[in-house]
């Protein structure tokens, strides 16, 4: 277990991280998400060690993570900006990494890198961006570690190795105890793999909540109803967004599935159905209520 108390971090006169609070299982996978300047880099440097708070503390299984050996061996942390060494190629860094971290497998990244079709001698420094995030992550995986730090992961890999790594990662979790931690300022990439997620901005944390249980009490609504009477739709309904097209109702309102399509039924409407909502509604919806227009905040 990942926990953040109240932690902050100045540079100069700019606040990037203030009064963050955050607590994050073991076998989930969470999503943190912002925009740039959001914060989202320096949290996940400071989660790796790298940068020390101001204020506040960040512990791993218990243990304070800066200047904490044991604590360290426990993640890999893999930057927007992977680093190599000069002229290294993947298995002179494989063997670099195996003296960092002692359950590194080897014999299974060769074979990753025959799966993913990277060659085993070449120099790192001629890799695309897209190949030198793969390598990253297949050194993240195959270090054994119980926790992956990633900074926007699926920059610059096409949709196919998007969802290659993503069903890399589930199946991790399903094998061992491994909990990714993916920073990425858009929505619509972490939508299908996250248990729960986390939304930094300016600094703070807006909300942090469990997936399922946010699209379990929010419902997308459309119906055509015999009468215009909105009054009487606001007095059934938490209405979170509404519209209207003539008839036609589009609404997003909270409540259970069960719940909505109940009080439906008693207006007699000619026709009503639930529309699945994206991760990107939801957020649209949670953060509209507090006063935040997210979609000036994330793509």
């Amino acid at each position: 277990m990942i926990e953040i108390k109240k932690v902050s971090k100045r540079f100069d006169k700019i606040e990037a991280v203030s009064d963050v609070s955050l607590s994050i299982e073991q076998g989930q996978v969470f999503g943190l998400l912002g925009t740039n300047g959001a914060g989202k880099s320096t949290l996940l440097r400071m989660m790796a060690g790298v940068l020390k708070p101001d204020e506040g503390e960040i512990l791993i299984d218990g243990e304070a993570v800066w200047d904490c050996v044991e604590a360290k061996q426990k993640f890999f942390y893999i930057s927007d900006e992977q680093y190599f060494f000069p002229n290294a190629t993947p298995l002179d860094m494989a063997a670099f990494y195996k003296t960092l971290y002692p359950a590194f497998n080897e014999k299974r990244f060769r074979k990753f890198l025959v799966k993913f079709t990277l060659q085993k001698d070449r120099k790192i420094q001629t890799f695309s961006k897209g190949m030198k995030k793969q390598l990253s992550i297949l050194f993240g995986i195959c270090s054994g570690v119980e926790y992956l730090f990633c900074d926007e992961t699926f920059d610059g890999l096409d949709p196919v190795m998007r969802q290659g790594i993503k069903s890399i990662l589930a199946n991790e979790i399903d094998e061992r105890k491994f909990t990714p931690i993916i920073a990425s300022h858009n929505l619509r990439e972490l939508e299908d793999i996250c248990d729960r997620v986390g939304l930094l901005h300016k600094g703070g944390v807006l909300l942090s909540k469990d997936l399922e249980t946010m699209k379990c009490n929010i419902q997308k609504v459309q119906c055509a109803l015999p009468g215009e009477d909105d009054k009487k739709l606001e007095k059934m309904f938490d209405i979170l967004q509404f519209n209207r097209r003539g008839k036609l109702v589009t609404m997003t309102v909270r409540g259970s599935e069960e719940q909505v399509m109940a009080k439906l039924s008693v207006l007699k409407p000619v026709f009503y159905e639930c529309i699945p909502l994206s991760l990107e509604e939801i957020f649209i919806s949670e953060t509209e209520v507090v006063g935040y227009d997210i979609k000036n905040l994330i793509l």
